[in-house]
C-alpha cells in the first residue's frame, strides 16, 4: 500500500503540474500556434497521467489519458488549438484537480460529459484528417489487440553483442509501443559487473501482428532470457505498469534513464556499458550520466518541508529572541567583559538565525498572482467583456502566511473590478476607450511593507451613488459631508452594494467586507483612489511578516508600548507651548507642514501625571502623518508578536502583544486603528466642549 507521505507528495507535485498546465493553456489561447506551449501542456498531461498511475490514482490516469490523446493530435498538427478546445481542456484540468484532491467526490458523469464535449471539439477542429477519416476517438481505444511484453535479457547478453535498443526498435516497428525500463536489480557500484545486463523492460504493444511476430523479435535469445507475452483483451482491466510512460518513438537508453531520473529515485550507479562498438549506446550512456549528475544536483538544491514545521521553527526563534532580550538586560549591569562578549556573540547568532528563518518563510507573490489569470479568463467569458490581466512585481517576496491569506481578498477585488469597474464593450466604445478592459495587479516593497495594487481602467467609483446607498442603508446620516477617502471606505461595510440586481457575481454585499476584515487581521490597511471615467485603484498595505517586527519601545504613564518601526518617520519633542495650546485636535509645525498629534495618555486614561518633557512619535498611516504623544522613547526593540486572547477581541487599538526583556508585557499599537480612534475621540471632545 502507498504511504500517506508519498501520496501527499504526489498531490503537491500534481498541483504544481496543474498550475503549469493552466498557465500554458491560457498563454496558448493568445498564441494558438506556439509549438513550445503545446509541448509544455502535453508534457504536463503526460506526467500527470503516468504519475497518477504510479501512485494508484487510476481514475485520474484514465481520464487524463483521453485529454492527452486530444492534445497529442494538436502536437502532431492534426487539429488546431481552438478556443473551444482550450476551454474544455481547462474544464478537464478542474476535473483532474477534483480527482486528485477528493477522488471519491469527483462525479463520473461530469468527467464523461467533458470527454464527450472534448470529442466534439476535436472533430470540429480537425485540420489535416483525410476525407471520411476521424481525427481521433476520445474516450475509446482502437480495436487492435494490445499485448503486454515483459523481458529481461541474459546477464551476459551485453558481452555477446546483444543490443537491447535494437530489440526495442523492433517492437516499435510492430505497432504502437510504450516501453519502460525496470532497474530494481541494478547493484551498487562496487558489485556491478560491466559485462552484464541488469535492466529489464516492460512494454505495452498495440498491434495487428500475431503473437508469433512478437516472439520473432527475441528469436536468438529465447532459450536464456525471461520473456512474458500476455494478450490484453478488450474490456479487461489492465494491471498498472507503475511508472511514468515514455513517449512512443522516443525509447532509447538515454530517454529511459531520463524518465527514471524524473519519475522515481534514480539508480545509485550507472548502467553497465556494453562491450560493443555502438556509438548510439555510448552516446546514450553519456547522456545518462549527465542527466544523473544534473538530477543529483537538483535534488540537493531544494527539499520539501511541511509548512507546520516552518511555523514551529518560527515560534522557537521568537522564543529565542525573547530569551536573548532578557539575557541582554540581565547582563547590562555587569562589568564582566567575558560575559558581555558571550552575550554579544549569542545575540549575533540569534539575529542571523532569525534572518535565515524569516528568509525561509518568504515566498514570491508570483505564485499567488498566477492563479488569477484563470479567474479573469472565466470572468471575461461570463460577463461578456474582453478583459486583460497585467501583472508586475511577481518576484516580490512576502511571508507565506500572508500570501496564503491574500487569495480571497484579491479574488473579491478582481471580481469587483471586472463586474462593477470595467464597462461593457459598447459603453467603452462610446467613451473612446479600447474594447479590451485592463486590470493591473502589481506588488512592490515599500520599507518594511509590501504594497499590492489592483487597478482598472473602468468607469471609476460613483460618489453620488455610494453616498445615496450608504444613506439608504443607514450607514451615513442624510447630507453627511465626507472626503473621497472616507466615503469610499463605506464600500467595505458588511451588506453594502451598489449593484442594481443580484447576480451570481455580485449584488449581495458580501465580499468587500471580507477584504477589509482579512487585511485588518494581517495588520494591514487599504487605500482607495478613483477618478470618474478613468478607473479605480485599491492598494493593500501589508507587513512583510507576521512573526517578528522591528518596533519602537515607548512609555506612556507606567505602561510600555511598541510602535511598529515601519510606521515611524521621526521623533520630536513636544514643547510646552504646543502642549498648552489645545487639548482638542492639536498640530505641530514640522518643517512648515502641520501635523496633528494625539495624546496617548488621554486615550489610555493613564492616571499618572505626564512627564515634563514629552515626546511625539510621527507615524504615517496611508497618506496621513500623525503624531503620537508619549512620555518617553525608550529605543528600538525586536518585537515577537503574540496574538491577543479572545477576551480582548474587541480591543481594536492594539494588534498584539510582546514580552519584554524583564518579563513584562508590552502592547503593540495598531497605527491605522489608533489614528481612527484618536480622530473619533477628538471629534467627540470638540462636540462636548
Amino acid at each position: 500500500m502507498m504511504s500517506v507521505d508519498a501520496t501527499d507528495t504526489f498531490r503537491q507535485e500534481a498541483q504544481e503540474l496543474l498550475e503549469h498546465l493552466e498557465h500554458a493553456l491560457l498563454d496558448l489561447e493568445r498564441t494558438p500556434a506556439d509549438g513550445d506551449l503545446i509541448d509544455s501542456a502535453f508534457r504536463a498531461l503526460h506526467t500527470i497521467k503516468g504519475s497518477g498511475a504510479m501512485f494508484g490514482f487510476d481514475r485520474l490516469a484514465a481520464f487524463t489519458h483521453h485529454v492527452e490523446t486530444a492534445f497529442d493530435l494538436v502536437r502532431k498538427g492534426k487539429i488546431a488549438a481552438t478556443g473551444a478546445l482550450i476551454a474544455l481542456t481547462l474544464a478537464a484540468k478542474d476535473q483532474m484537480r477534483r480527482l486528485i484532491e477528493a477522488p471519491e467526490q469527483a462525479d463520473e458523469e461530469t468527467g464523461q460529459a467533458i470527454l464527450d464535449q472534448l470529442q466534439a471539439a476535436v472533430d470540429s477542429a480537425a485540420v489535416t484528417a483525410k476525407p471520411g477519416e476521424s481525427a481521433a476517438s476520445i474516450g475509446t481505444e482502437a480495436a487492435l489487440p494490445t499485448w503486454r511484453v515483459r523481458f529481461r535479457l541474459p546477464k551476459g547478453a551485453m558481452a555477446t553483442g546483444s543490443n537491447p535498443l535494437l530489440l526495442i526498435d523492433e517492437l516499435h516497428s510492430l505497432g504502437q509501443a510504450t516501453v519502460v525500463a525496470q532497474t530494481e536489480t541494478v547493484p551498487p557500484l562496487e558489485e556491478l559487473d560491466p559485462t552484464e545486463c541488469y535492466v529489464g523492460w516492460d512494454a505495452l504493444l498495440t498491434s495487428d501482428q500475431p503473437r508469433e511476430a512478437i516472439e520473432q523479435v527475441f528469436l536468438f535469445l529465447l532459450d536464456d532470457m525471461e520473456l512474458s507475452i500476455e494478450r490484453i483483451d478488450d474490456g479487461a482491466e489492465v494491471e498498472r505498469v507503475g511508472e511514468v510512460l515514455i513517449e512512443p518513438g522516443a525509447v532509447t537508453l538515454a530517454a529511459a534513464v531520463d524518465t527514471m531520473l524524473t519519475a522515481q529515485e534514480p539508480v545509485d550507479q550507472p548502467l553497465a556499458k556494453a562491450s560493443v562498438s555502438d556509438n548510439k549506446v555510448s552516446t546514450a550512456l553519456d547522456e545518462q550520466e549527465h542527466l544523473r549528475a544534473a538530477a543529483s544536483s537538483k535534488r540537493t538544491s531544494s527539499i520539501r518541508v511541511p509548512a507546520e514545521r516552518l511555523d514551529e521553527m518560527m515560534d522557537r526563534v521568537g522564543e529565542l529572541v525573547i530569551a536573548q532580550s532578557r539575557l541582554r538586560q540581565l547582563t547590562a549591569a555587569t562589568d564582566d567583559s567575558q560575559i558581555k562578549s558571550v552575550v554579544e556573540e549569542i545575540e549575533r547568532l540569534a539575529d542571523e538565525l532569525q534572518d535565515i528563518t524569516m528568509g525561509v518563510r518568504m515566498v514570491t507573490i508570483g505564485t499567488l498572482f498566477g492563479r488569477f489569470r484563470r479567474l479573469v479568463h472565466d470572468l471575461s467569458r461570463d460577463l461578456g467583456k474582453d478583459i486583460e490581466l497585467i501583472t508586475s512585481g511577481e518576484e516580490t517576496e512576502l511571508d507565506k502566511t500572508v500570501t496564503e491569506r491574500l487569495a480571497d481578498p484579491l479574488v473579491h477585488l478582481i471580481r469587483n473590478a471586472s463586474d462593477h469597474g470595467l464597462e461593457p464593450p459598447a459603453e467603452r466604445a462610446t467613451a473612446g476607450k479600447p474594447a479590451k478592459g485592463r486590470i493591473s495587479l502589481t506588488a512592490r516593497h515599500a520599507g518594511a511593507e509590501v504594497l499590492i495594487t489592483v487597478k482598472d481602467d473602468g468607469r471609476g467609483l460613483d460618489r453620488a451613488r455610494i453616498q445615496a446607498r450608504a444613506e439608504e442603508n443607514g450607514l451615513l446620516a442624510p447630507g453627511t459631508k465626507l472626503s473621497d477617502e472616507d466615503l469610499f471606505k463605506v464600500i467595505f461595510e458588511p451588506g453594502f452594494s451598489t449593484a442594481q440586481a443580484v447576480t451570481n457575481l455580485s449584488g449581495r454585499g458580501v465580499g468587500m467586507d471580507v477584504v477589509k476584515r482579512t487585511i485588518e487581521e494581517l495588520r494591514g490597511s487599504i487605500d482607495i483612489r478613483s477618478t470618474p471615467g478613468d478607473g479605480s485603484e485599491v492598494t493593500l498595505r501589508l507587513p512583510l511578516t507576521l512573526a517578528i517586527i522591528d518596533g519602537l519601545l515607548v512609555r506612556v504613564g507606567r505602561g510600555r508600548y511598541v510602535i511598529p518601526l515601519s510606521a515611524v518617520e521621526e521623533c520630536v519633542e513636544l514643547t510646552e507651548e504646543d502642549d498648552t495650546r489645545s487639548t482638542g485636535r492639536s498640530f505641530l509645525n514640522i518643517r512648515d507642514e502641520l501635523v496633528p498629534f494625539i495624546r496617548l495618555r488621554e486615550l489610555f486614561n493613564s492616571p499618572t501625571p505626564p512627564d515634563r518633557y514629552q515626546k511625539v512619535v510621527i507615524v504615517s498611516a496611508g497618506d496621513s502623518r500623525v503624531g503620537l504623544v508619549v512620555d518617553q522613547v525608550i529605543g528600538d526593540h525586536q518585537t515577537v508578536i503574540k496574538s491577543m486572547s479572545k477576551l480582548h477581541a474587541d480591543v481594536k487599538a492594539f494588534s498584539g502583544a510582546t514580552i519584554l526583556g524583564n518579563g513584562t508585557v508590552a502592547l503593540i499599537i495598531d497605527v491605522p486603528q489608533m489614528v481612527e480612534d484618536g480622530r473619533a475621540y477628538e471629534e467627540q471632545f470638540l462636540k462636548a466642549s
